[in-house]
């Protein structure tokens, strides 16, 4: 790693610079940061961690940074909730003088090293990175040892509506079934199919092939002049948008899915929203 995380990656969790110290702080002082991507804390995992805790100890202390007259935690919030379920009045931190900038990329770099979070805050993590950055895709990708097509495939789930996001971060669903969903745009069939596979766990295939009937559907209605579930849109340029990217984004994974090696890359550029497709020959 070369770029502007180079000096972050590698300094959350419990690690520490030789002339920094764990300091025992009054756990009424310490509140959770703003920059946290994980949307959803599991109860049985924070009472697996309160087990951990009252058995060892905790091993690794949280890294926070002076606010006012306490601190905010930069990472290791999970371990902030399970001592205070725990009753205890102080916990091991590290202090850090850190930027709000700093502070949020360190938070995101924090929790997705640690692997745990949902597809979809992961996609918020690599959002905000890019945003705090002025990173593209590829620059991300090179950052974090991932390829941009991970990088882009997570983001494309930003697209979905709020309540299929809100299904896929407690998951409820699969990384898999969201992104099948991506091609549903009228929000009343994106629902019931949602009900679909939510209560009868349906399977990423038949998930898949209720998406292509409902696609058939449309084209069969559309010859009669009936709106179907992947009509025009009537909410705006906006829908529109999101549209037309959602089928460009599907039409670049037919042909990965064809053995093609494709890339995507999209960013903003005054105004436009410019997509870069890369077609690779095989040597």
């Amino acid at each position: 790693m070369s770029g502007p995380l180079r000096r972050l990656w590698g300094k959350t969790g419990g690690d520490r610079a030789p002339t920094e110290r764990v300091q025992e702080l009054p756990v009424d002082k310490v509140f959770p940061g703003p920059y946290q991507p994980r949307r959803v804390f599991s109860d049985e995992g924070i009472d697996e961690l309160v087990e951990t805790i009252r058995r060892h100890g905790l091993i690794q202390p949280i890294v926070v940074r002076p606010v006012g007259e306490g601190f905010e935690v930069v990472a290791g919030e999970r371990r902030l909730r399970a001592v205070k379920r725990l009753g205890l009045s102080t916990i091991p931190a590290i202090v850090r003088d850190l930027g709000d900038r700093e502070a949020a990329a360190l938070a995101l770099i924090e929790n997705l090293q640690r692997e745990s979070l949902s597809p979809i805050e992961e996609a918020v993590a690599y959002q905000k990175l890019m945003e705090l950055h002025g990173l593209t895709q590829e620059a991300l990708a090179r950052e974090l040892g991932k390829s941009q097509s991970t990088i882009a495939n997570k983001l494309r789930l930003l697209s979905l509506p709020d309540f299929v996001q809100e299904a896929l971060a407690e998951r409820r669903i699969s990384e898999r079934h969201a992104r099948a969903l991506l091609a549903v745009t009228d929000e009343d069939a994106l629902r019931q199919l949602l009900a679909e596979i939510t209560e009868r766990e349906l399977t990423v295939k038949e998930t898949e092939a209720r998406v292509r009937a409902l696609a058939e559907g449309k084209r069969g209605t559309s010859r009669k002049g009936a709106k179907g579930v992947f009509r025009g849109n009537t909410r705006g340029v906006a829908r529109d948008l999101r549209i037309a990217l959602n089928t460009l984004r599907r039409a670049v994974e037919m042909v990965r899915e064809a053995g093609v090696d494709a890339e995507v890359e999209e960013h903003v550029e005054e105004g436009q929203i410019v997509l870069r497709v890369v077609l690779r020959k095989r040597a």
